[in-house]
């Protein structure tokens, strides 16, 4: 016999009441905490499709650019060798000028040679070709690393990676938020390629380095990448000495939509997303801010990519 049956009918009603609130409230909170989870994950998928689109868009730029580039950098050899031959041309008629009998005509060469100052001119024009050059190879350099970057095949697929390389180009993509804030220093180890998809990883650097040179006062700062091998880890440290992150709101850096910048200077989903790519890579993010200031995200991620503990086969965002 249940013990409720000896309770008075009122009490029996009460206590069936309060079970069922307490159920309510159970499966309220559940509700609560799926919706929580699906509108992550929306916010996520919407955020990956447009970065998908930006890279996709970058990428097209980047091919765009590389024609011209291209066409602009062969000509320049070509003139490079032309000028060569000119410049010789031009040493031998000076070198003839003594055998110049006629003496109007040497004096109106030499009047000519002084106005146009062709000692300078000849000295100045393999400079101004070597800078040109060099010019021309930043923004070809530029190009491939906004290429690298952005890595937008029409199909994502999981291939190996060197994560140096992606690092380095993130940095050329990102030298101007960077540049006038904090001087990046390269401690790079031994490690292997991984097998992931590099251009989700290269955005994950982005929002970190980004966020590090943001996070300088008013003296310029340090920004230090630090690579290691652990074991069937890779891992990667991205340490700043700028302001460092309040204990009070270290477990809620990855929540999205939080963010300290002022109002319209940041979304809030840079750092939920880069927890996201992490997570899909089945390797883990870390954050050690002491007090006092500085900041270190310690990246870990496993050299191979093991398809079987995928819980979604979609290999899209």
């Amino acid at each position: 016999m249940n013990d409720k049956d000896d309770l008075p009918f009122a009490r029996r009603v009460v206590l069936g009441l309060d079970e069922a609130e307490a159920e309510l409230l159970r499966r309220h909170t559940e509700l609560s905490d799926l919706t929580a989870k699906l509108t992550l994950a929306q916010e996520q998928l919407l955020q990956s499709e447009k970065l998908a689109s930006i890279g996709q868009l970058a990428a097209g730029v980047a091919h765009e650019i590389n024609n011209p580039i291209s066409y602009v950098f062969s000509n320049f050899a070509t003139l490079g060798g032309y000028i060569d031959g000119m410049l010789d041309m031009l040493a031998a008629y000076q070198a003839a000028e003594q055998h110049i009998a006629d003496p109007k005509v040497l004096q109106g060469i030499r009047a000519l040679r002084a106005s146009v100052d062709i000692d300078f001119v000849t000295a100045d024009i393999p400079v101004l070709m070597g800078e040109s050059r060099e010019g021309i190879e930043r923004v070809r350099k530029i190009v491939q690393d906004l290429k690298d970057f952005s890595r937008a095949d029409a199909h994502q697929e999981w291939q190996w990676s060197d994560l140096h390389h992606g690092i380095d180009s993130t940095l050329n993509i990102v030298a101007n938020e960077v540049k006038y804030r904090a001087d990046v220093v390269k401690e790079y180890g031994d490690i292997p390629d991984i097998e992931c998809l590099p251009s989700q990883l290269n955005q994950v650097f982005m929002n970190i380095i980004v966020n590090a040179a943001h996070a300088m006062t008013e003296r310029r700062g340090r920004i230090t990448i630090r690579t290691a091998r652990e074991g069937e880890m890779v891992r990667v440290d991205i340490a700043d000495n700028g302001s460092g992150i309040p204990k009070a709101i270290q477990g809620r850096i990855f929540d999205p939509f939080f963010t300290t910048k002022p109002t319209g200077s940041g979304t809030g989903l840079g750092l939920s997303l880069s927890y996201g790519i992490v997570q899909k890579h089945h390797g883990r993010i870390e954050l050690d801010s002491p007090p006092g200031g500085g900041a270190t995200f310690s990246i870990f991620l496993p050299v191979r990519h093991d398809a079987s503990a995928d819980s979604n086969k979609d290999p899209h965002p």
